[in-house]
């Protein structure tokens, strides 16, 4: 099956705690206007035509896995070449995202790009750029100590999916729920 960077299975935090997030994403985050508040599942996902073809599967994933509840409280960096990061928030407890995360994969192994890295899958919600390794610190310090965390349940994920640019926004197309 093809695969597309215009579509994606997330989870997303509820629109009422956005706000904290967006503060921060709208200062350092070069993607603030292309994507919502979000971690990433599975990415590059199936093109919005072959949805129908896909959605057996995760609403079986959906079935089994229960909701759980997240904590995003620890800001954290990932290097990347020439001493340039990306900045992201911890959920907690990250088991449980690294769970759903594999019976996805179980389910859809032709999408499982995000654990092919070095370090396997490592769920996160990135909210900035920063470059130079004392202004990761500095940054990753402040953000800290200002920072609230937050808590909610997740007990869905979402396709989303974005046009060509201009009009390159992600969008929810649909959500599966967490049965268990």
């Amino acid at each position: 099956m093809d695969k597309t960077h215009q579509t994606a299975v997330v989870i997303i935090p509820p629109k009422s705690m956005w706000e904290p997030i967006q503060t921060i994403r709208r200062a350092h985050d070069k993607q603030f206007r292309r994507w919502m508040p979000h971690l990433t599942l599975l990415y590059p996902f199936a093109p919005k035509r072959a949805y129908k073809d896909v959605l057996p599967e995760l609403a079986q994933v959906g079935w089994e896995q229960r909701p759980f509840e997240l904590t995003l409280s620890t800001f954290r960096s990932f290097r990347h070449a020439h001493e340039s990061y990306t900045v992201w928030l911890e959920p907690e407890p990250k088991a449980a995202v690294v769970g759903l995360h594999a019976a996805l994969v179980k389910a859809l192994p032709q999408f499982g790009d995000t654990g092919s890295f070095r370090d396997g899958f490592s769920p996160h919600l990135s909210v900035g750029q920063v470059e130079g390794t004392a202004k990761v610190r500095r940054l990753l310090s402040e953000l800290q100590a200002g920072w609230r965390p937050l808590r909610f349940e997740v007990n869905e994920v979402a396709l989303i999916s974005r046009k060509d640019p201009p009009n390159d926004i992600f969008q929810v197309d649909q959500s599966v729920r967490l049965e268990g």
